[in-house]
Formats: C-alpha cells, structure tokens, sequence
C-alpha cells in the first residue's frame, strides 16, 4: 500500500513539474503592450544641454576669432612672422569653434 501512494507521489509530483514548467513557458510567450508616450521626454533636457554647451563653444569662438584677426593685423603691420603664424593657428581655432556645430552635423554626431 506504501509503495503504490510513493508512486502515485511521485507522478504527482512529475505531472504537477510538467505543468508548471509549460506554464512558465507560456508565459514567457505571451505578448505584453507596452503604454509609452515617446522618449522626448526623457531625452529633451540633454538636448537642450547639449545646445546650450555647443552655443557657448560658438560664441567662445567667434571672440577668439576676433581677438587673433586684430593679433594678426598687428603682427602683419610690425611684420612679425612668429606672431602672424601664432595668430593665423587662433584664427583657425577660432573658425573651428565658431562652426561647431556644423562641424558635429558634419560628422553626424548633431
């Protein structure tokens, strides 16, 4: 009699395995919906970080620029070559600062 209810246990408990395994598949199947309004939300104040950080490297740039053309006016009426060749590279930084965010549109980074 022991021996039978040790067997039927054991079915029981291999039916009841079966089952729940077939359950935790299923389940994992199923297709869940999702309630989502846009990620604009979550990504627009970097965003305007990032504009913000790029708009004042442009305004950074277009100062430089200006104070190494007036530099390089000076160096070219005093006829100073090494003061011409360090403002000519400010006037090039300058421009690069200037236009960064064309450079970053670019590269498609923006």
């Amino acid at each position: 009699m022991k021996g039978i209810i040790r067997k039927e246990k054991k079915n029981v408990k291999k039916v009841l395995m079966q089952a729940v395994v077939v359950v935790v598949a299923a389940a994992m199947f199923f297709e869940q919906t999702v309630l989502a309004s846009g990620v604009a939300s979550v990504t627009q104040p970097l965003t305007n970080l990032k504009t913000l950080v790029i708009s004042i490297i442009g305004a950074v740039g277009v100062i430089i620029l200006a104070k190494n053309v007036m530099e390089f006016a000076q160096a070219y009426q005093q006829q100073d070559s090494s003061s011409m060749n360090s403002a000519i590279k400010g006037i090039v930084a300058g421009l690069i600062m200037a236009g960064i965010s064309s450079v970053l549109t670019f590269l498609g980074i923006s």
